[in-house]
């Protein structure tokens, strides 16, 4: 094997003096120079995993986590091997460890953006550790990003993947412990910005009293690193179809695209990876390519506009007219008229013809949004209509055939205003041909993350405001409301915390529910000893209510400052860290307002 080359690092000078004289982000460093509990601490990662009893779901940040026992991962590795070899497991399982690794690297930019690449690079075996695979123990790293070099060796004690192989196939000729190597690759690569291949050079499968690994650059590995197939983007997927000449080369990993959204999609574009989003999206394509009436069923605010457009945008009559109504906004006098159009001399003012809503989306699709609203007596001439696919304008004696497509939607449930007399129930079974429900925000909570971020990214642009992004606080709460407005609402706030916030900072609590909101019920989180207790997140305290001028938020936020210098017993590098802020900021901010000499 191979024995990796130890990069010798320049002088370095300790990381507060560079900041202090430079103020910009190192681009060089290492272990050495860190402090004793340098941020982000085990214990700050341990206050971004919380449960939601009940609710199915645990959160680790922004991002959903599920328990799996160890012994089930040891029988699907068992499975994997005996049915496709050696080789094909370790890519497998090192490329599901890198692509955690990837996914952990932009946990600790989202949750810590104010901390530096070393301190970044130092939280990644404490994640890994927090997520119960094995205890990491860093002997040394460095980095020189101008360089483009990187040296790291770890020690791993109670490796969970070397005690399932040797469950099942005892004592190991090689290295087993491939997904927890994959991690490293992934975390690192992703932070550095360049491939970083991490090998055990010593590994408990075999023996030894714990694992050891060592990364460094993918290039000072030489020809002998499979791990750049592995690892590859194309990796095989199975031997027989395998191209043994290629090697797709490693590269750093980039976050996934977004689901349903294109790079430059702007704020009607569906958005979401849950399961009952993907669900309901994967319905609008089966449906999208027919001439079928649709119906979309779904609580105020979850989108079914954006999702009737993204269906006539799919189907075979996007060249032509989308024609959204809301027909709650519509008179009663006025409904024939306006979805039908008016005959010349139909009316005393009436000195010309006027097309309706049907007329005018001829060639494409009709949206009739909250179709409930709708009188009695004009359900049955929008039957016909649909029914017949042509209409009559109101004063006219001829039928005028229209070609258009009806996607229709509803707040309320269509069977109950059925029984309850108040809609037709023709009309209901006439629209009712392929019915698709749009699933509120807080049953899809794993989109909320997506749908932050695309918001932010909006509303910045929109209202020109540099802000950072927001608070682990902020983020929390978000995951833990119930959104009775649902996606309506998450925009709402996030344009609110956008236009509150300070330039350059992060978007807090106190700047998001500024209206009266129902305080968000937080999830359980674990303790210093790894129990589960309630989450303490000091919501009245950054929520004093209703904000309404910016002397309200101005005292709102001397208070927050307070609060969190009296919870941190005066120590001004945690207050910052439980704030999200750097340490300079809030230092400046305290002796703005006095607090601090």
């Amino acid at each position: 094997m191979i024995m990796p080359k130890r990069i010798v690092p320049p002088h370095l000078i300790s990381l507060a003096d560079a900041s202090k004289r430079t103020g910009k982000m190192l681009s060089r460093g290492a272990y050495s120079e860190l402090d004793t509990g340098a941020s982000p601490t085990l214990t700050e990662l341990t206050e971004a995993l919380h449960f939601a009893l009940g609710d199915g779901r645990i959160w680790l940040n922004d991002q959903r986590m599920v328990l799996m026992q160890s012994q089930v991962l040891g029988r699907l590795r068992q499975e994997i091997i005996e049915a496709f070899g050696v080789e094909t497991a370790t890519a497998m399982f090192m490329r599901v460890g890198y692509m955690q690794g990837v996914r952990d690297a932009e946990l600790i930019q989202k949750r810590f953006p104010n901390e530096d690449l070393t301190h970044a690079l130092a939280a990644g075996p404490r994640v890994h550790t927090l997520e119960g695979f094995v205890k990491v123990t860093t002997r040394h790293f460095e980095f020189d990003s101008a360089r483009g070099t990187y040296f790291g060796e770890f020690d791993w004690h109670d490796s969970s993947e070397a005690a399932e192989h040797i469950a099942h196939h005892g004592l190991s000729s090689a290295p087993v412990c491939w997904m927890q190597t994959g991690y490293p690759s992934g975390y690192t690569s992703a932070l550095f910005g360049r491939p970083v291949i991490f090998r055990e050079v010593e590994c408990a499968g075999m023996g030894a009293p714990c694992c050891r690994v060592v990364g460094q650059n993918a290039e000072e590995w030489g020809d002998d690193a499979p791990e750049r197939a592995y690892l590859g983007l194309e990796w095989p997927r199975s031997r027989r179809n395998a191209h043994r000449g290629a090697e797709p080369a490693l590269r750093a990993a980039e976050p996934p695209a977004k689901a349903g959204l294109p790079e430059d999609a702007g704020s009607s574009q569906v958005i979401g990876v849950s399961a009952s989003f993907l669900r309901a999206r994967l319905m609008v394509e089966k449906v999208a390519d027919t001439e079928a009436t649709v119906l979309l069923i779904g609580e105020s605010g979850v989108g079914k506009e954006l999702f009737s457009q993204q269906l006539h945008q799919l189907s075979g009559r996007a060249s032509g007219p989308f024609v959204p109504i809301n027909c709650a906004a519509i008179p009663e006098n006025l409904v024939e008229s306006e979805l039908f159009g008016v005959e010349k001399g139909a009316y005393t003012g009436a000195i010309a013809s006027r097309p309706g809503y049907f007329e005018r989306a001829a060639g494409g699709t009709i949206f009739l949004d909250e179709i409930a609203s709708l009188a009695y007596a004009a359900q049955g001439k929008l039957l016909r209509a649909i029914q017949e696919r042509q209409i009559e304008r109101v004063g006219g004696s001829r039928t005028i055939p229209v070609d258009v497509r009806v996607v229709a939607a509803s707040n309320v449930n269509l069977e109950g205003e059925v029984r309850a007399g108040r809609f037709r129930q023709d009309l209901y079974f006439r629209l009712c041909v392929f019915p698709i429900v749009i699933p509120p925000l807080r049953d899809r909570r794993d989109d909320i993350p997506m749908l932050i971020d695309h918001f932010l990214h909006i509303f910045r642009e929109r209202h020109r405001r540099d802000v950072m992004g927001l608070s682990r606080r902020a983020i929390d709460a978000l995951l833990a409301y119930d959104f009775p407005g649902n996606i309506r609402e998450l925009q709402n706030l996030i344009e609110r915390g956008v236009i509150f916030a300070e330039p350059g900072g992060l978007i807090d609590i106190q700047h998001l529910f500024t209206s009266g909101e129902a305080s968000p019920k937080f999830p359980l989180a674990l303790n210093r000893d790894g129990r589960i207790k309630p989450k303490d997140i000091p919501v009245a305290a950054s929520h004093p209510g209703l904000i309404t001028s910016p002397g309200d938020l101005a005292a709102a936020e001397d208070r927050l400052y307070r609060d969190a210098l009296r919870a941190a017993a005066g120590n001004v590098s945690a207050a910052a860290r439980g704030l999200g802020l750097t340490r300079a900021k809030l230092e400046y901010r305290l002796k703005k307002l006095g607090l601090i000499n």
